[in-house]
């Protein structure tokens, strides 16, 4: 099985994503905004709760680029509230994982904050479907920000949830930035490890190279023609001869799951350019410094994505805790109610934001 993840590589989450999406007209410049959503003319994967309001916030990072969220606030109301902020997975928007995992812990009593990353979803910055190490790990802290600011919230109750790639930009945004009190993730992806090494570390140096090669000469091509270059969608081939972790991102991306028009994943690709800074900045360096904050990893037992959580675990200080999932795969964690340990998560956020 590993060999066969190995040969077909190019199905990862490196490529999956969204073709290149007319770029929105910019909002009215602020830090700060808040509109009650129409949910009837968006759509969402979920049901928003009865127990929960919802509304569309923007914000801006350090870089000065726009975020666009929805905030979730327990309908019961109350002061000094605990708030979260939460992205991911990688290549999804709000209106997916993020905004369900928002969903469920405003029901727990949350103030959740679930946000498209820059030059994605509502989100702004271009060109279009661009990652990066640095600026990913950033819109946490802007989103931090914001959460800290709001009146319902106390500060010193803050924490942040990031699922799939945007686990490890949690992990990366903890370290630094120290009003973080705790972290969670679910089915994390350290980005810059698979970028780097591939799955399992089977990319050898020469494969590096050229794939560095490739994209060096490619910058020229973006420069000359004035646009980012854009690959097909990687899960669009997908069929019987896939490996079983590309079926289980089809299965939410491209189905009626969780398929979204905004999503990088069920519509595209990143640009062909994507990977450079991701393989050369490991994001994961200094997970040590999390420490004495608590981390919790969680993850599935027959996860092809299993090993990061299990060797981020490995290399980081307590407090710390594995949870394996019985039976769990990597996309179980993104919208299965009955997997997803919410009542762990709302445990163990309790008893350390306080």
């Amino acid at each position: 099985m590993k060999t066969r993840l190995i040969a077909t590589m190019t199905f990862s989450l490196l490529i999956l994503g969204a073709c290149q999406q007319k770029t929105e007209a910019k909002q009215e410049e602020q830090t700060q905004k808040t509109e009650t959503m129409n949910d009837t003319e968006e759509h969402y994967t979920f049901e928003l709760s009865d127990k929960v309001t919802r509304q569309k916030v923007t914000f801006k990072n350090r870089y000065g680029i726009e975020l666009t969220g929805d905030l979730y606030i327990p309908k019961n109301g109350g002061n000094n509230l605990p708030a979260l902020a939460i992205s991911g997975p990688f290549g999804a928007v709000k209106e997916q994982s993020s905004g369900l995992y928002a969903n469920q812990m405003a029901e727990r009593g949350f103030v959740a904050l679930a946000f498209d990353p820059s030059y994605t979803g509502e989100s702004g910055g271009e060109p279009r479907n661009v990652a990066s190490p640095d600026i990913n790990t950033e819109d946490f802290s802007a989103a931090i920000d914001f959460l800290g600011l709001q009146d319902n919230v106390d500060r010193n109750k803050l924490g942040i949830i990031g699922i799939c790639g945007f686990g490890g930009f949690a992990l990366n945004a903890t370290a630094v930035d120290k009003r973080v009190k705790a972290v969670a993730t679910t089915s994390m992806y350290d980005m810059s490890r698979v970028n780097a090494e591939g799955y399992f570390g089977s990319t050898t140096p020469e494969q590096r190279t050229k794939m560095l090669e490739q994209m060096s000469l490619q910058r020229w091509e973006d420069a000359k023609n004035g646009t980012p270059k854009y690959p097909e969608n990687g899960l669009a081939q997908t069929n019987e001869e896939s490996p079983q972790f590309v079926k289980e991102y089809y299965d939410y991306y491209k189905t009626d799951r969780g398929f979204h028009e905004r999503s990088l994943n069920s519509n595209g690709a990143w640009t062909a350019t994507n990977s450079l800074s991701f393989m050369n900045m490991p994001i994961l360096t200094y997970i040590k410094e999390i420490s004495p904050r608590p981390m919790l990893l969680i993850a599935g037992e027959n996860a092809h994505s299993k090993y990061f959580s299990e060797d981020a675990y490995k290399n980081a200080s307590e407090p710390k805790e594995l949870m394996i999932i019985p039976n769990g795969v990597h996309t179980d964690l993104y919208d299965k109610i009955d997997v997803i340990p919410f009542d762990k998560l709302e445990k163990y956020f309790k008893e350390n934001l306080k």
